[in-house]
C-alpha cells in the first residue's frame, strides 16, 4: 500500500537502508558511467559554487557518496547528507575523508545562508508534490545569496507516480514522483531561487525517461 505524504521519510529511510548494501554494489560510481553532458554540468555547478568558497556545498541525497567525492575532487569543499543511515555508514566508508550525515533536505540542520551551493541528483523524486515548495524554501533559507543549485530527476507527466514495494530482492515501500522541468522550474521560483538553465535530455542505453537538469541561484 502506498505511504501517506506525512511518513514518507520514514519508509524512504527504512527502503534505502533495505537495499543499501546492494544499491552502492551496483551504482559505486554511477557519474563516472554516465552521459558525458550529466558530468558536464556537474562540472560548471562546481565552477559556480567555487565562487563561493570556503562556504560548502552541500550534496542532498548523496547515496553512496560519490557525487561528494566527484565535488572535492573538483576543488570545492563539500558534503553529504542522505536520510539512510546505512548509506551514511557505506559512505563514510567508501570515503573516509570527507564528511557525511544522517538528515532530510526537507528540514536541513544548517544555519541561515551558510552554503555555497546545493546539488540533490535523482533525490527530490522521493519528496511528495505538497512538501517540494516548503524543500524549496529551505534550500534558499540555507544557501548565500548568489549560490548555486543543481537538480537532476527523471522527467515524467504532471502527477505522475510510481510505488515499489520490492528492490534488489529486499521489500521495501518507495514512491517516486516523476514531473515536467516546468513543474519543477515552478517551485523553485516560488522559493525565491533564479532559475538559469533547463536541460532535458532523451533517455540513453537502459534508461527508460528523459532526464532534466535545472540549474538556479538563490539572488544575490
Amino acid at each position: 500500500m502506498t505511504a501517506e505524504p506525512s511518513g514518507f521519510l520514514e519508509t524512504t529511510r527504512a527502503s534505502y537502508d533495505a537495499i543499501a548494501p546492494a544499491y552502492t554494489e551496483a551504482f559505486p560510481d554511477w557519474l563516472a558511467d554516465s552521459n558525458p553532458l550529466d558530468r558536464a554540468l556537474v562540472t560548471a555547478f562546481t565552477e559556480l559554487a567555487r565562487d563561493h568558497a570556503p562556504a560548502p556545498v552541500a550534496d542532498l541525497g548523496s547515496g553512496p557518496g560519490y557525487v561528494t567525492a566527484r565535488l572535492d575532487a573538483l576543488g570545492v569543499p563539500a558534503f553529504g547528507v542522505d536520510i539512510s543511515p546505512r548509506m551514511v555508514a557505506l559512505a563514510r566508508r567508501a570515503h573516509p575523508e570527507l564528511r557525511f550525515h544522517v538528515g532530510s533536505m526537507t528540514s536541513l540542520d544548517l544555519p541561515d545562508e551558510t552554503l555555497g551551493g546545493i546539488i540533490a541528483l535523482y533525490s527530490i523524486i522521493h519528496v511528495p508534490d505538497d512538501h517540494l515548495p516548503a524543500t524549496f524554501t529551505e534550500f534558499h533559507r540555507v544557501l548565500r545569496p548568489g549560490a548555486p543549485v543543481l537538480l537532476g530527476f527523471q522527467s515524467g507527466d504532471a502527477e505522475d507516480r510510481t510505488h515499489l514495494t520490492e528492490r534488489f530482492g529486499q521489500e521495501i515501500s518507495l514512491d517516486y514522483y516523476w514531473r515536467t522541468p516546468q513543474t519543477v522550474a515552478d517551485a523553485l521560483t516560488k522559493a525565491g531561487l533564479r532559475l538559469q538553465a533547463r536541460i532535458l535530455r532523451e533517455p540513453q542505453d537502459e534508461e527508460k525517461r528523459p532526464r532534466a537538469f535545472l540549474l538556479a541561484q538563490r539572488a544575490a
